[in-house]
């Protein structure tokens, strides 16, 4: 997606004032997360990717929310008075060019959708002074529908409270989404009045605005999937959904396998490389990059790490932040990885847990081991070389160093550095009672007997 090539300024002005009460939550509707990231910065991804210009238009005391939109410019709304009065917040930021309005509860809108609206707008085949966005939605219900006139034109927007019964069996319904020229967009929201039951300046009564003065506005189309707002924890979690599917079926088109890819859940910046396969029920945190020919086994979960070529995670693998794999990695069940690197073909296959570990090229790492990475105050480095085998149930007290090609006997406590080629025991000296066992049975019995 490119912007466009006419020679005019674009602007889009990102109404994200809103408290979202109804979310019943601290945290400004804007800021709620989808894939892993607000709202907000959804909708300015897309934005970005076709306008020149990006403002949003916060409340007061805000700051997180300025912080999400920059280094985009934002501007206060200092007293909630209507869609319309935000958006006038902003006209400074208009510039000569054209100006679009959309909602931060409307983060699903894509790239090419807002191209095409910004298309109509400057079309010279046909004249659009208002181009709005609209759908079909499978339940119409109460929004406003967008009654066309003969030509294909809009006539009116109709509130479904005001409309008759043949208005609300309409099914093209406003989304809220206006583009015009920036100077006559200035001049229309200026006469919006607040003549209402709320005594508040909404964005719609710009369409009545530009009929009165002549003007053509024209719809622009598009899936309700983009278009449905985001005001409630359940529209969220049906937003998610959106979200996901997007991400699945990009995924699979860049050649990644999802063996049930209803179960797999991305974060916005996943990336896996083609021919990487993922199995059932794997959840990709924030900041993951899965290199070709990896496989991701069934319940696994990834955050902030980074899997190598031909590598095998899971099933039931945990890969926690500053983790990197190279190739031909195995991280087996049960096995958790923390700020860890492992060297090419390292192995890690049962029952683990490596944190703030070095793990060199070629290192088996058995059942059952676990690096001491944590003092209670400090956290501390292990460092195993490569060619290494470190046996099954050791415990590795960090900081430690065991050199290249050494050998961990099975149960080892390991508190000092192992130089290379070395083998290390650290456990108690075992000692076998010769007929013990048979005599403790014959006691127990005697006494049952006696009992």
């Amino acid at each position: 997606m490119t912007k466009s090539s006419v020679n005019r300024s674009s602007t889009a002005v990102l109404l994200a004032a809103g408290l979202g009460t109804r979310m019943r939550s601290s945290l400004p509707k804007a800021l709620q997360p989808l894939a892993g990231q607000p709202m907000l910065s959804h909708l300015i991804a897309s934005a970005a990717r076709v306008f020149d210009r990006v403002v949003v238009v916060i409340g007061p005391d805000m700051d997180d929310l300025a912080r999400c939109a920059a280094p985009h410019a934002t501007v206060i709304q200092h007293d909630r008075l209507g869609t319309a009065h935000a958006a006038l917040q902003a006209e400074d930021l208009f510039g000569d060019g054209d100006v679009a309005v959309l909602y931060a509860d409307n983060p699903l809108i894509t790239p090419e959708t807002l191209q095409r609206m910004l298309d109509t707008r400057r079309s010279e085949a046909e004249r659009t002074d208002l181009a709005l966005l609209a759908m079909r939605p499978v339940n119409p219900g109460r929004y406003g529908r967008v009654i066309l006139n003969d030509d294909g034109t809009v006539e009116k927007i109709v509130e479904w409270a005001d409309a008759t019964e043949a208005e609300r069996a309409v099914d093209l319904c406003n989304a809220g989404v206006f583009c015009a020229d920036a100077t006559r967009f200035r001049e229309w929201l200026h006469k919006v009045g607040n003549a209402n039951s709320k005594g508040e300046y909404y964005l719609t009564d710009v369409v009545g605005i530009v009929r009165e003065q002549g003007g053509v506005i024209r719809a622009v189309e598009a899936p309700e999937s983009e278009l449905l707002g985001v005001n409630s924890r359940v529209e969220l979690a049906e937003a998610e959904a959106t979200v996901q599917r997007r991400l699945r079926r990009e995924a699979m088109e860049r050649g990644v396998t999802l063996t049930a890819p209803e179960t797999v859940f991305f974060s916005f910046d996943t990336v896996l490389e083609p021919d990487v396969v993922v199995q059932p029920n794997v959840v990709f945190g924030r900041g993951v990059t899965v290199r070709s020919g990896a496989e991701i086994r069934a319940f696994s979960h990834l955050e902030q790490c980074e899997v190598g070529p031909k590598s095998l995670i899971g099933p039931y693998a945990r890969l926690r932040p500053g983790t990197t794999l190279g190739v031909g990695c195995h991280v087996g069940n049960f096995v958790e990885l923390k700020a860890t690197t492992m060297g090419d073909g390292a192995k890690a296959n049962h029952l683990t847990y490596l944190g703030d570990a070095s793990i060199g090229a070629a290192t088996n790492v058995g059942a059952g081991t676990i690096t001491c990475n944590y003092d209670g105050v400090f956290k501390h480095r292990t460092i195993i070389g490569a060619n290494a085998f470190i046996g099954s149930d050791s415990i590795l007290v960090a900081p430690v160093t065991i050199g290249d090609g050494a050998l961990v006997a099975a149960g080892s406590v390991i508190t000092s550095d192992v130089e290379p080629d070395a083998l290390a025991v650290a456990r108690g000296v075992q000692t076998n009672k010769t007929g013990w066992a048979a005599r403790f049975r014959a006691a127990l019995r005697a006494k049952k007997e006696q009992g």
